[in-house]
């Protein structure tokens, strides 16, 4: 297309600038306006070369390794052999599908345009602006597929609303190459709208329907031809067919009909990961935290901090370069959620998430953990200061979002097992772990160390809390039976206080263990009351001070009865931790 008037790659008519403004987009120039325009209101991408600039004829081929096209965007890109690239004999002018080159680019001075309405192969776009990183409507349509009968009626039109707002005349069109447009008859049983969907509809309305969707249909008997049109790629057999004409004649003409449940009970449709993860988001919320969803990335010096950051777990391609590896563990996130809120004016801050960590490559090493952090003055009891006195976050409020965690997801409380210490991004002195046996460690909680505040870049106060939900012990199959009625014993219960002299490495939780193993159906609860370390006992000793309740069930206890049991918790303390009356 030749000498377009002198004010041709003006300003466009007011029409069309109101039209792109109305779907986003800025108004260029006429030219540049046109092309927008017929993109999103036809689907055919175009691009248009300043025809002037172009040198020699213009070729359609592969990209030569190391060739270079400066963009419209003003971006350099590398290319490779891959690439399919519209070349003239001196440079590659253009990136086929996707962007043109700043070199051949109109102007206020352009006065011949070459317009380019092409069929581009869907993958190869794809994978071209992936490896390139470049992001362009074009592309977005391409890669999608466009109407591949619309490729000359595009360039048509397009020439004729340049005449028309531009002015000009027109060449003749070249066409290279022969679109393949296929043919797709779908035989259509009149049946089909009735067993699909439900909807018995009749002939003339379905020929109404797909008329105006663009079908073409023929035949009057119980089965019609519908033939596709080229512009629905997506549409292949009668399921699609019902499914166009449901959505115009509206699904609330669709009937309600319930599912035959039968006679049986249903059995659970989740599994037993599904509802413990249910029920720990629960337990958390319930305790006062808030949701937070973060990336299952971090950055390797993170992953290293929480014991990950192995050579398989990096990502071949990351997104930034400090969301460079799989998660090994949620509080990372959690805690850098934490500071952003802090930074923002938010410091008493009470967030939990529960997702996947990895641990390895493996299935068996990704993880479902329950995680939460707490800042400043976010405690369980409530959050901010208050004139009655509420204190920064400690390990015992994350104490207490473990074991509701772990009772909610059915963990059995009586086995559950508080030991000091835990991982090294933990306060060595402000800890805990929490397993059933050493062989199964549940979760860890406590202040976060220091060093691993500074790591993460963070403010302390900051406690956190980790359970693996994974490793929650399925509970024991139990016949199904009526539950036995509550049993309330009609004698009086028996309280005796005991004081124990133990080594000061000996663990309360150890010595009431001890003492419920001398008789465990009369002692009905144990609780430590007093623990002494000073004047009167040894260095290397404490003294801990426990109530034991005797329950009797059948008759009153003797005093006699009573001295034998104390023997029997006596003995079975100094038997396991060690332990002497305290004289």
């Amino acid at each position: 297309m030749t000498s377009p008037e002198a004010n041709g790659l003006g300003p466009s008519p007011a029409w069309l600038q109101r039209r792109l403004t109305a779907i986003g987009l800025r108004p260029i120039n006429a030219l540049v306006d046109i092309t927008n325009y017929i993109t999103f209101d036809r689907g055919r991408p175009l691009h248009v070369f300043d025809a002037a600039k172009v040198k020699g004829n213009l070729t359609v081929r592969r990209a030569r390794a190391g060739e270079t096209l400066t963009a419209l965007d003003g971006k350099t890109y590398t290319l490779d052999d891959t690439m399919c690239v519209i070349a003239d004999e001196a440079a590659v002018e253009s990136l086929a599908g996707i962007m043109g080159g700043e070199a051949t680019g109109c102007s206020e001075a352009t006065t011949d345009l070459l317009i380019e309405s092409a069929l581009w192969d869907e993958t190869n776009i794809a994978q071209t602006g992936r490896k390139l990183g470049v992001n362009s409507d074009a592309r977005y349509r391409f890669e999608r597929g466009v109407d591949p009968a619309f490729m000359v009626p595009g360039l048509e039109l397009a020439t004729r609303m340049v005449m028309e707002l531009c002015g000009g005349t027109p060449s003749e069109i070249t066409v290279a190459g022969e679109p393949k447009i296929p043919d797709r008859v779908i035989d259509f049983p009149l049946t089909e709208p009735k067993r699909l969907a439900g909807v018995d509809l009749k002939l003339p309305e379905i020929k109404r329907v797909l008329g105006h969707l663009g079908f073409f249909v023929a035949g009057s008997g119980p089965s019609l031809k519908v033939a596709v049109p080229s512009w629905r790629p997506d549409v292949h057999g009668s399921a699609d067919v019902v499914e166009e004409v449901v959505r115009i004649i509206g699904v609330d003409r669709v009937p309600s009909t319930p599912f035959d449940r039968g006679p049986l009970a249903r059995k659970p449709v989740l599994t037993p990961i599904q509802s413990r993860t249910r029920r720990a988001r629960r337990a958390l919320a319930a305790r006062g935290l808030t949701e937070a969803v973060t990336w299952s990335f971090v950055s390797k010096q993170n992953a290293e901090l929480f014991g990950g950051g192995k050579g398989e777990l990096a990502l071949a391609n990351p997104i930034a370069a400090d969301l460079s590896d799989m998660r090994p563990s949620l509080v990372a996130g959690l805690v850098a959620s934490a500071q952003k809120n802090a930074d923002r004016g938010f410091p008493n801050t009470a967030l939990f998430e529960v997702g996947q960590i990895f641990r390895g490559d493996q299935p068996q090493d990704q993880l479902t953990a329950a995680t939460g952090v707490r800042r400043a003055l976010a405690k369980s009891t409530g959050i901010g200061r208050h004139w009655s006195g509420t204190g920064s976050v400690d390990a015992y409020d994350v104490k207490g979002d473990v074991l509701a965690v772990l009772i909610a997801a059915g963990a059995p409380a009586a086995a559950l097992q508080v030991v000091t210490g835990g991982p090294a991004w933990l306060h060595p002195g402000r800890s805990g772990t929490i397993q059933i046996g050493p062989q199964n460690v549940l979760g860890h909680f406590g202040e976060l160390h220091p060093r691993a505040l500074a790591a993460l870049g963070a403010d302390g106060p900051l406690v956190a809390l980790e359970v693996i939900l994974d490793r929650v012990p399925e509970p024991k199959a139990r016949p199904t039976r009526a539950k036995p009625p509550l049993e309330l014993s009609p004698f009086q219960p028996v309280e005796r206080d005991f004081a124990f002299i133990v080594d000061r490495t000996v663990k309360a939780g150890d010595l009431v263990r001890a003492a419920q193993g001398a008789d465990r159906k009369l002692i009905a609860a144990i609780a430590v009351f007093d623990v002494y370390e000073g004047a009167g006992i040894d260095p290397d000793k404490k003294s801990v001070a426990i109530a034991v309740t005797l329950q009797p069930r059948e008759k009153t206890m003797t005093d006699q009865e009573i001295e034998a049991v104390s023997a029997k918790i006596v003995a079975e303390v100094g038997k396991r931790v060690g332990g002497v009356l305290r004289g």
